[in-house]
């Protein structure tokens, strides 16, 4: 693992001086070489990670039907560049400006989802939301949550869409393809702060 300076101001703090970024070089299994890069501020304590390929990447897709127990189990990559989306839910998390990328598994992903609606439930209540918004929030937060029964009673679909190509389902199961144009010249490309080509970090 290296650690080295970077000499612009801190994207969210403005404070110069204070910025470093860290790489670590990792094998994950069946997705290959990366690197791990995290971008971090020690005046305002503003971190940023994202994952690299050693190889070029095309834009692509990847879908699980999550209808087994060990589905819950299997491994993602998700950069910081991926749409993430559960189909039947109407849910979807598209990168934004301090988007993250993380190592993770799909109970891990569905447990983001779930602190998601808690929120936004909690949220609701305070603003006086009518009933229906906050009975079709609960009955998703239910659904997810019956998705760590086994059986799962009720399957839903995972996609993750990255225009970077960096993110990846890594299951038997799940289903990779390259995105079309139409495809990936509309979805967000995430944060430009810790953006880093390859040549970038050898140097």
């Amino acid at each position: 693992m290296s650690k080295q300076a970077i000499e612009m101001p801190c994207p969210i703090c403005g404070v110069a001086g204070e910025l470093s970024m860290m790489t670590h070089i990792d094998e994950i299994p069946y997705f290959g070489e990366h690197t791990q890069i995290t971008v971090m501020c020690d005046a305002c304590g503003w971190r940023q990670s994202d994952f690299i390929p050693a190889e070029g990447k095309k834009p692509g897709g990847w879908t699980l039907n999550i209808c087994k127990a060990e589905h819950m189990k299997a491994r993602v990559v998700r950069s910081s560049s991926c749409t993430v989306r559960i189909k039947e839910l109407d849910l979807e998390v598209k990168p934004g400006t301090a988007s993250t990328g993380y190592v993770s598994n799909i109970e891990g992903v569905i447990d983001r989802f779930m602190e998601v609606i808690v929120m936004v439930t909690r949220q609701s209540y305070v603003e006086d939301a009518e009933m229906d918004v906050i009975k079709q929030l609960q009955e998703m937060h239910t659904t997810l949550l019956e998705l760590k029964e086994d059986p799962i009673p009720t399957a839903v679909t995972l996609e993750f869409l990255d225009p970077h190509g960096h993110s990846q389902i890594l299951h038997a199961d799940a289903v990779g393809r390259e995105l079309q144009p139409e495809e990936y010249e509309e979805l967000p490309v995430g944060p430009e702060a810790a953006v880093f080509s390859n040549e970038d970090i050898a140097e």
